[in-house]
């Protein structure tokens, strides 16, 4: 019998929010399961999280459900880590 070995996905989700809503949206993101980090950042972005989940399924569903869902974001752009 072959060995499984467990494969995780990680990604950044750059996220937009409301005005003013960064710190809130930072903050309950910080509450999920699966989510390393997130930090309130400048530029074209309000905050950056770095999640990981068992498969890119996990990875969708961990955003849609769960991270799209809080008050205040406008817009979420995810990008899968890739070991080249």
């Amino acid at each position: 019998m072959a060995n499984l070995v467990s494969v995780s996905v990680s990604a950044y989700i750059l996220i937009q929010t409301e005005v003013g809503k960064a710190a809130s949206v930072a903050e309950g993101i910080r509450e999920i399961p699966g989510v390393i980090a997130a930090d309130d950042v400048t530029g074209p972005y309000d905050v950056v999280v770095r999640v990981q989940a068992e498969s890119m399924d996990e990875l969708g569903r961990l955003v849609v459900s769960r991270v799209q869902m809080l008050d205040g974001i406008t817009k979420t752009t995810t990008m899968p880590v890739v070991n080249l």
